[in-house]
């Protein structure tokens, strides 16, 4: 069904590997299943970036699907907020923190200011940010104080075994 929804212009084609995505329409909304919560949740551009991001982070970058969560809720200085994705360590300590916006949504410094605020709580060792068409990602080195831009989503045996800033 995501593909007739495809051509039939519904989505946009993201800069992702393509997915097939489970698709409900029920009460005359248009669902998709989120594989991490475990449900069906209101097909919106952002969520479209999520699902398709999700499924190339595990079936592409072999992340465990088993240490990721979608909308983790956080306190930040006595405010709730929500990270997108986090992808977490063996251990539950947060190794990543993904943060999705719509493709027709620019990726601008407010958005990087945005999940910074989030891992000043966290504290991952990866930052990304995907409109679906755009994806950046940072490493953070808490030893140097720094961070570095890298030039791709790291796969994920490679991002645990070493600390890539080049």
């Amino acid at each position: 069904m995501a593909n007739s929804l495809f051509f039939d212009g519904l989505l946009p084609k993201l800069n992702l590997p393509p997915v097939e995505l489970k698709l409900d329409r029920g009460n005359g909304v248009l669902k998709v299943f989120d594989v991490l919560r475990k449900k069906y949740v209101t097909l919106t551009p952002e969520e479209y970036v999520r699902q398709t991001f999700i499924a190339w982070l595990v079936n592409g970058l072999h992340y465990p699907q088993s240490l990721m969560a979608n909308e983790i809720g956080i306190d930040l200085n006595g405010t709730k907020k929500r990270c997108d994705t986090v992808v977490f360590n063996p251990d539950g300590s947060p190794f990543m923190i993904v943060e999705y916006k719509a493709p027709d949504v620019a990726v601008t410094q407010s958005v990087f200011d945005q999940i910074v605020r989030y891992n000043m709580v966290l504290r991952a060792r990866y930052l990304t940010v995907s409109n679906g068409l755009n994806h950046y990602c940072c490493a953070i080195d808490y030893n140097k104080n720094s961070y570095y831009f890298i030039p791709t989503v790291p796969d994920y045996i490679a991002a645990r075994n070493s600390f890539t800033c080049n």
